[in-house]
């Protein structure tokens, strides 16, 4: 009897159901139809005349002799060598992630042990420089960039993002330390482990799910990056994104809609296929830092 008492009202599980179908079709709309749309030309895509020739793609197959063409893609990764950008993305996302993460680690956690008062105050402060538009923190690196002749370079970059990303790193980390109990510490101190022993041994496999919640959160900032990486890098050191912004050209420059539409979907892919694979890492990792312990 209880368990039929529990259950959900017919109307209900249904419109609950309509609404989780509704939504998922709505999430996945866009996505799905820009991957469409990177098969076809672009007077099929962004036609006018016919909605229609997005679906059929008329244009595309009286081109190409059939509805769907990779030309876009060629053109993008061949052409316009977008994969020179997409190893670009790869070397600062990786060298992002791996320094925030050694900086972040190592300071949350001695903050987290740290019994003065200033350790709040430090997280404000660091609140604040991150609450910052990385725009207005851009604009001061610039003059220092060009006299010394490191302005376009990745490395560049790569200061300025780990700059930018880290006082979201050392607050998320710390909090994930908050909640691992200090008891921990001790008992591994009175088995002989010195602080730094007790830190590698036991406290980072306890919060290894934040580690990585956290890293895939720098990793996304550095991968979606367009403010800082369009302006302290040259044209032949770009990164995807703001490759994929030139594809679209400006005012005064030609550019070509299909490879920018190609080559977000390349540059999106990778996103998908990085959150399944570690979606329950992900949720464990928020879990453990929202209950502290």
């Amino acid at each position: 009897m209880s368990s039929i008492a529990q259950r959900k009202p017919l109307g209900l599980r249904i419109g609950l159901n309509l609404f989780i179908v509704v939504w998922l079709i709505m999430a996945a709309f866009p996505f799905v139809w820009t991957v469409w749309g990177s098969f076809k030309v672009e007077l099929d895509f962004f036609s006018i005349a016919d909605w229609t020739n997005a679906i059929f793609g008329r244009n595309t197959e009286a081109t190409y002799g059939t509805p769907f063409t990779g030309a876009g893609y060629f053109g993008a990764w061949v052409q316009e060598e977008f994969w020179r950008n997409a190893i670009n993305t790869t070397i600062v996302c990786l060298f992002v992630v791996a320094t925030s993460l050694t900086i972040g680690t190592l300071g949350a956690y001695a903050l987290s042990r740290s019994g003065f008062k200033y350790v709040f105050w430090l997280l404000i402060l660091a609140l604040i420089f991150r609450a910052m538009p990385p725009i207005t923190l851009v604009s001061g690196y610039l003059p220092v960039f060009f006299d010394w002749n490191v302005w376009g370079y990745l490395p560049t970059s790569i200061i300025v993002l780990v700059a930018i990303n880290q006082p979201f790193t050392l607050w998320m980390l710390h909090s994930f330390f908050e909640s691992i109990p200090k008891e921990l510490d001790e008992s591994a101190k009175v088995d002989g482990c010195t602080q730094f022993q007790a830190f590698r041994r036991v406290i980072i496999p306890v919060m290894w799910p934040g580690v990585i919640t956290t890293g895939l959160f720098s990793f996304l900032l550095a991968y979606n990056d367009f403010a800082v990486t369009t302006m302290v890098l040259s044209e032949s050191n770009r990164t995807m994104i703001p490759a994929i912004n030139a594809f679209m050209g400006t005012t005064q420059t030609e550019g070509n809609v299909m490879f920018a539409v190609a080559a977000v979907v390349s540059a999106t892919v990778p996103l998908f296929i990085m959150v399944l694979f570690f979606q329950r890492q992900i949720v464990s990792g928020l879990t453990a830092g929202a209950v502290k312990g």
